[in-house]
């Protein structure tokens, strides 16, 4: 453990905080959470976000000067080796190789569904659907026969892929293309990580009404879903 004070710097709406956000929650970290407007970034955040996104972590620690980190896996990565009371990493290295990978595989998934949702072309909308599909097929065929990826036990893959099935909880699946047909495992998994106390608080309490108002503001084809 460390007695280093966090602050989570935020979007709303940002998949990428959700997974830090989850995965702080599971291993009950105490923090800080800050909210920001991307169309009108303050000078401060501009000043610490070396790509201008979200999140960051903020890490005080004492008289030192406080460190602040990028990117969500990274951050992600800090919390489980710091915060190492309870894991969410498997502890054979092989295995948290594997699930290292299938991280940066639902990582290309979180993309596929963020441009499925967002299109306001029907082809690319279309296309985007297919790609999501076939990436949910490869989850489908090495998926457990227990609640969550590897088993009974919560783990990062878990944490990272929470955001892409939120989207979908939310639209009620009143979606035109068939993302999740026939996916029995997928779907036992996406129920039982939306079930998780540290997915459902890791958005605010307005989060779908807020996502339904950005598809409406892009003209998304789904909006009206």
């Amino acid at each position: 453990m460390t007695n280093s004070s966090l602050t989570l710097i935020s979007h709303p709406l940002c998949p990428f905080v959700q997974r830090v956000a989850i995965v702080m929650r599971e291993k009950n970290i105490p923090f800080e959470q800050i909210q920001i407007d991307l169309n009108n970034k303050p000078d401060w955040f501009l000043a610490i976000s070396p790509a201008g996104k979200v999140p960051l972590l903020k890490v005080e620690r004492g008289q030192d000067q406080p460190v602040v980190l990028f990117e969500s896996m990274a951050i992600c990565e800090y919390l489980e080796e710091i915060y190492s009371d309870n894991p969410i990493h498997p502890a054979d290295p092989l295995m948290r190789a594997q699930h290292r990978a299938w991280i940066e595989f639902s990582s290309t998934m979180l993309m596929d569904a963020w441009g499925y949702l967002n299109a306001f072309d029907e082809t690319v909308a279309a296309n985007k659907a297919a790609d999501l599909r076939k990436k949910l097929e490869r989850f489908e065929v090495v998926l457990s026969d227990e609640p969550y990826f590897a088993g009974a036990l919560f783990s990062m893959v878990d944490a990272v892929t929470a955001p892409v099935f939120r989207y979908f909880d939310i639209l009620a699946d009143s979606v035109p293309h068939d993302v999740f047909g026939g996916l029995n495992r997928v779907a036992s998994w996406r129920r039982a990580i939306g079930k998780r106390p540290s997915v459902r608080d890791a958005v605010t309490a307005d989060y779908g009404a807020r996502f339904r108002n950005h598809l409406k503001d892009h003209g998304a084809l789904l909006a009206s879903a």
